[in-house]
């Protein structure tokens, strides 16, 4: 009999209920975040035999008590809070809001459910997680403290500094100024902390770009070879993905993403589409910072692709939807080719010879199947076509038309 122990995490204390395959209560614990967690835990449950613990959010609250069981061998799946939100309301009984009937509710979903997704051993993609969220938080607050340097330096200097500023610039400006008044005194030592926050952030986003860059390419990720995929954007795929082997097809990823249009059909309308706002909205600004790359280079083939389009009568933002769904595709097809060149190297996966001309490797093989040219151009290739040398990449493209 496979027991499914269902646990709400929380930062203070984590609660299980265990339920046989019929939904019947086996039994409850309550333990407090300590170092002694999981040795509770596992001493609770081993007269229940063969399980499965099912940890809402193993990627929030639950995360480190998930790691902790995986590493000591338990079976563990993440269960997303939203689908045991909904067991919860669908629930005919004890439907109150607390911490048993929540972990109830979360164990009912991992029995129910066919998607729910396991847990394993965090490998080289959350190393690349962890950095990218650390350079995406760095360049929020960079963002942040340069408007509101703009802000103080407008109260200075008429005009204050036209367009993106740089310490180096804000500083031979401040040296400049004789602040008079006690106002203009404490907003021009306001202005110079200003630009030394302004310096310790562009420094720490260097240093995480630097570590960005080596754990891809530790990685060996033949996402990088896609046009206008650089170390920032093939480090926040592979690291928001994961194991690719949870996307059985390229729509399925494309729907995880975003990039899948969803239909709205009713009655007489028949296959009508409006754009999904669906999905992991970081995965899909960072295939949506891929496809304006490849606009602005005249010699890639997503140019070719996005102007196709527009000469098709397309609208400019449609017509950058569909050319963000076929590179989708494309980081699809090198990520299912990596995982499968990583499985070939382990020895645990199937056979094959590598120079086979199967889909997943076809992008890596052969040159003429490389989709969206190259990232990074040998010495002796250039980024502008034959014959193009007076012509200049147009900075914004999505708003071209084709007559």
């Amino acid at each position: 009999m496979a027991v499914m122990i269902g646990v709400d995490p929380h930062k203070g204390s984590h609660t299980a209920v265990a339920l046989d395959e019929h939904e019947e209560p086996l039994g409850e614990l309550r333990v407090r975040s300590a170092a002694n967690q999981v040795e509770r835990l596992l001493t609770w449950a081993a007269p229940l035999g063969e399980r499965t613990w099912a940890i809402e959010g193993a990627g929030g609250l639950g995360y480190l008590l998930a790691q902790q069981l995986v590493a000591v061998g338990e079976r563990v799946v993440d269960v997303q809070p939203k689908l045991a939100a909904r067991v919860r309301l669908l629930a005919t009984g004890a439907s109150n809001k607390n911490d048993p009937n929540d972990a109830r509710s979360v164990a009912v979903a991992a029995l129910r459910s066919a998607t729910v997704p396991e847990v394993r051993v965090e490998d080289h993609a959350a190393v690349m997680k962890v950095w990218a969220k650390r350079h995406r938080d760095l360049s929020r607050q960079h963002n942040r403290v340069a408007c509101r340097l703009h802000s103080v330096l407008c109260d200075l200097v008429p005009g204050g500094i036209a367009g993106e500023i740089s310490p180096a610039q804000a500083t031979r400006l401040l040296d400049e100024l004789e602040p008079v008044g006690a106002v203009a005194a404490a907003r021009h030592e306001l202005a110079v902390d200003l630009v030394a926050d302004l310096d310790r952030l562009r420094v720490q986003r260097h240093e995480a770009r630097q570590r960005i860059s080596a754990a891809v390419t530790a990685s060996k990720t033949t996402l990088t070879e896609l046009f206008g995929v650089g170390p920032i954007v093939a480090a926040t795929v592979i690291g928001d993905v994961g194991d690719i082997a949870r996307f059985p097809t390229r729509d399925r990823f494309a729907a995880y993403n975003g990039t899948a249009p969803i239909e709205v059909s009713s009655g007489g309308r028949r296959k009508v589409f409006r754009l999904s706002r669906r999905g992991n909205r970081r995965l899909n600004h960072a295939i949506h910072m891929t496809a304006v790359t490849q606009i602005r280079y005249r010699h890639t083939a997503g140019r070719a692709y996005y102007d196709r389009k527009i000469a098709e009568g397309h609208p400019g933002k449609e017509a950058i939807r569909a050319l963000k769904r076929r590179i989708s595709d494309a980081i699809y097809t090198r990520l299912r080719h990596d995982a499968e060149q990583t499985t070939r190297v382990v020895g645990a996966g199937p056979g094959g010879h590598t120079g086979n001309d199967s889909v997943a490797c076809a992008a890596g093989s052969h040159p003429e199947h490389r989709l969206f040219d190259q990232a990074t151009p040998g010495p002796g290739t250039t980024l502008r076509p034959t014959g193009t040398r007076g012509h200049s990449p147009r900075p914004k493209a999505s708003t071209r038309r084709t007559t």
